[in-house]
């Protein structure tokens, strides 16, 4: 059983640096294609960020991933490990062909695959999954939304601006890269914190559902350490796909995604930093131009977003039937 709790907390902590590594691109992009700071200092200043958001704005996140979607009979160590599994491989996959997914639909997905596949629909508690849903699939239109809304802001105050103005969307860069590094740990952290307090229910380690403090170092940590290394990949698709970022787009699309995401934190709502901040992009861009945007690209990544929960249900549903021998 220590062999097993130790595969299990390892195998969650892995999956919380595949999320920093894959998604270091989502916060990091635009600042660094935009020059306002230099990769390495960005993806430094992010990973430090990310550790410290999660101390600073509590664990609803958590609690809703581990005690409000599934009812406690499911709470078992194979539906655990399947989904963070199917989360995992999907984030590989993804990254390998440079596509922005999100983490956080490939990790409810399994989740709910596993938990269906072992122990029927009965175990879905709607209020808890309807609740996710919202903030999963809301969640990129109000990113799209703000961007836009924030773009035509400060547009409109360009106007009547000197071209001095863009230092300031430079050096302010460093101001909305912070808050929103704080609102991506804030956020993606707590889905392995409450997977991980649900697996200690489950060896029973812990008594009821609770996020120990150890445990929350341990996701802000693996998830910073994922971040500071960097999806390379990632990072060049969000940074200069869409279109050619400037100090305003950058600037404009970090606040509309902090907004959003830390919101939705605050509200124990998961979502998907990587669908809210590239489509804060697009409509940071679109808010200038329409056809500035490589509508392409963005269509792409809303074929992954609509794609991923059901391909990691099933991923998931497999890794029950074959873990459910074993653990």
């Amino acid at each position: 059983m220590d062999i097993a709790l130790l595969i299990f907390i390892a195998t969650a902590l892995t999956f919380d640096f595949l999320n920093g590594f894959h998604d270091s691109a989502n916060v990091v992009a635009t600042v660094i294609a935009s020059r306002a700071m230099p990769p390495r200092v960005a993806l430094a200043m992010t990973a430090l960020t990310n550790l410290i958001g999660p101390f600073l704005f509590g664990v609803a996140v958590a609690t809703t991933i581990g005690s409000e979607v599934i009812s406690e009979e499911a709470l078992t160590i194979p539906v655990a490990m399947a989904a963070l599994f199917s989360a995992i491989i999907w984030n590989l996959l993804t990254w390998f062909f440079g596509i922005p997914s999100s983490s956080s639909h490939a990790l409810i997905g399994g989740f709910v695959g596993a938990a269906v596949t072992g122990y029927g629909l009965s175990v879905i508690i709607p209020e808890g999954l309807i609740k996710v849903l919202i903030a999963l699939f809301l969640s990129p239109i109000l990113g799209l939304l703000f961007g836009w809304l924030v773009m035509s802001l400060v547009l409109t105050i360009g106007q009547y601006s000197t071209p001095k103005v863009n230092q300031i969307f430079l050096k302010g860069q460093w101001v909305t890269s912070a808050t929103l590094g704080l609102s991506h740990g804030t956020n993606d952290a707590q889905k392995t914190m409450g997977i991980m307090a649900m697996g200690l229910v489950a060896f029973e380690v812990i008594p009821y559902f609770y996020v120990p403090t150890w445990v929350i170092f341990a996701s802000a940590a693996a998830i910073a350490l994922g971040t500071a290394l960097g999806g390379w990949r990632l990072i060049k698709t969000m940074g200069a796909g869409f279109y050619k970022v400037r100090p305003s787009h950058a600037f404009s699309s970090q606040i509309a995604s902090t907004i959003v995401i830390l919101g939705a934190a605050l509200l124990g709502g998961p979502v998907s930093t990587t669908q809210v901040i590239s489509s804060s992009i697009v409509g940071a861009g679109a808010a200038e131009r329409a056809n500035k945007v490589r509508w392409t690209l963005a269509g792409q990544i809303g074929v992954a977003w609509l794609i991923t929960i059901p391909v990691t249900a099933a991923l998931g549903g497999l890794g029950y039937l074959i873990l459910r021998n074993f653990v």
